[in-house]
């Protein structure tokens, strides 16, 4: 049991939590890139993604590695990047930062999702049983692609910054 729920139902929860927070990155910086600040949706993005890390963090004990380190790495980029849109505003210096740390958190959310995907999807789990295969690295290079590229169409469209 994990805060009242069976391990199954807790990882559910965990990966319902993880996919909403991986959409609404991909939504709110798909407008970032158009010039449109969607602030709502970035704050329910960090807050989502806030909760796939602390959630991990709820599962039986393992020895510190990747998740761990993934985990603790993504609250400490989303600390930042709350900092940066909330107390900041998203102001000067602090709209690259907010983007940078974003972009960082919402990547390695996008990575744990390729390597879960083919870990525990059978049709993927057969290509790449080892989870070392090229058919891995490709998708885990095409995942960081759409972070740059998500990442330089942001940076070219300052007038998204939001006026407050």
């Amino acid at each position: 049991m994990v805060l009242g729920l069976s391990l199954p139902a807790f990882t559910l929860l965990h990966v319902a939590i993880s996919l909403i927070a991986i959409a609404m990155g991909i939504v709110f910086f798909a407008a970032l890139g158009r010039g449109r600040w969607l602030g709502t949706l970035g704050s329910l993005f960090i807050l989502f993604t806030v909760l796939t890390s602390v959630t991990g963090f709820f599962f039986p004990p393992k020895p510190i590695g990747p998740p761990f380190i993934f985990a603790v790495v993504s609250l400490v980029l989303l600390a930042i990047a709350h900092y940066a849109n909330t107390v900041a505003r998203v102001r000067g210096f602090w709209w690259q930062v907010f983007i940078v740390t974003a972009l960082a958190a919402q990547w390695l959310n996008m990575v744990v999702l390729v390597v879960q995907s083919y870990q525990k999807i059978p049709a993927l789990h057969r290509i790449a049983p080892t989870g070392s295969e090229p058919a891995v690295l490709l998708t885990q290079g095409a995942v960081l692609l759409v972070i740059l590229f998500f990442g330089w169409t942001s940076f070219r469209k300052p007038g998204a910054v939001p006026a407050r």
